[in-house]
């Protein structure tokens, strides 16, 4: 008795060891087409809603779309290059901010919305960049994103900022509108200036990753001790974040500016223009059966053609 209660015992625990292994490849096998049939409805749904936000805030640059056999998805760009939105590979957070596709740099939400807590571990909506798309639209090189630069006028300062795709003229109409903020409340001055900086071609800190400032799309205002995740602890953070003006951001996000405030991995001085991340924003609502997948769009003949576009490639 004794024995066959110990193969019992040893035949149960192989099950458990195989049930989880299973699991386990299930979920690092980074294969996205194992999705049942509501899963799959929910990823076309929130691909076509990505495509159109891309569309809407890359107009000059983005042509079309393309479905293969073996249903990868790929941006069309007017130059005649393809950038893959989706490489259907499940990665981890530092993967992804790594070696992003479209679908991983668009895939978290960013809050449109005031915060009043540092967000949740991870969760930094724009941190995660597709290099493929940055180097189409602003510049693939140095010299070529140096080529694309013009002069903002910042207080006193004049800033290097990138021209393409109505970046620069974002960051004027926002300084227009951050002048008249200043006039109302004047404690806002000392959030702003002096302006750490603009355009800086340079690898973001301990990677071989270029920072969103070199390729001229994004600006650190005045420093504060407190304002980054490596310079302070998650107190402090959430000090500086108490005392931020939700003004100044608004100014910033309505001209379609993300702000480093949002993240787990805060950056309180740091705005970086991303306007996919801030058009899927404004736009992202929860869908019911019978809505369209391009419900809560707006109802204009420009719209009417980009989803037309998008249903007709996918």
């Amino acid at each position: 008795m004794r024995k066959l209660k110990i193969i019992a015992e040893i035949s149960v625990f192989i099950i458990l060891v195989l049930t989880l292994k299973l699991i386990a490849s299930e979920q690092i096998s980074g294969d996205k087409s194992v999705y049942n049939d509501a899963q799959q409805l929910s990823y076309e749904i929130t691909a076509k809603r990505d495509l159109l936000a891309l569309m809407m805030a890359y107009p000059e640059y983005i042509s079309g779309f393309e479905k293969t056999d073996d249903n990868i998805i790929y941006v069309i760009m007017k130059s005649g290059n393809k950038i893959v939105y989706d490489d259907m590979k499940v990665k981890s957070f530092n993967e992804k901010v790594a070696n992003a596709d479209i679908e991983d740099s668009m895939s978290q939400v960013y809050p449109l919305s005031d915060i009043s807590t540092i967000m949740e571990e991870d969760f930094d909506p724009g941190r995660i960049r597709n290099y493929a798309l940055l180097n189409e639209v602003y510049g693939s090189s140095q010299s070529k994103i140096e080529a694309s630069l013009t002069t903002v006028t910042l207080g006193s300062r004049n800033c290097p900022f990138n021209k393409n795709n109505n970046a620069a003229a974002s960051l004027k109409t926002a300084f227009q509108e951050i002048s008249g903020l200043l006039i109302s409340s004047s404690n806002v001055y000392s959030f702003v200036y002096p302006v750490n900086g603009t355009y800086n071609y340079r690898a973001i800190s301990g990677t071989g990753l270029l920072s969103p400032h070199s390729f001229g799309i994004a600006i650190d205002l005045k420093s504060n001790k407190c304002d980054y995740w490596k310079w302070a602890t998650k107190e402090q953070g959430q000090s500086r974040l108490d005392s931020y003006p939700k003004e100044l951001v608004k100014i910033f996000e309505n001209n379609y500016f993300i702000w480093g405030g949002k993240w787990s991995h805060f950056d309180f001085l740091h705005f970086e223009y991303r306007p996919e991340l801030i058009i899927k924003s404004k736009y992202y609502m929860d869908l019911n059966n019978d809505d369209s997948w391009y419900c809560g769009f707006p109802d204009t003949e420009q719209i009417k053609n980009y989803i037309s576009i998008i249903e007709a490639a996918l």
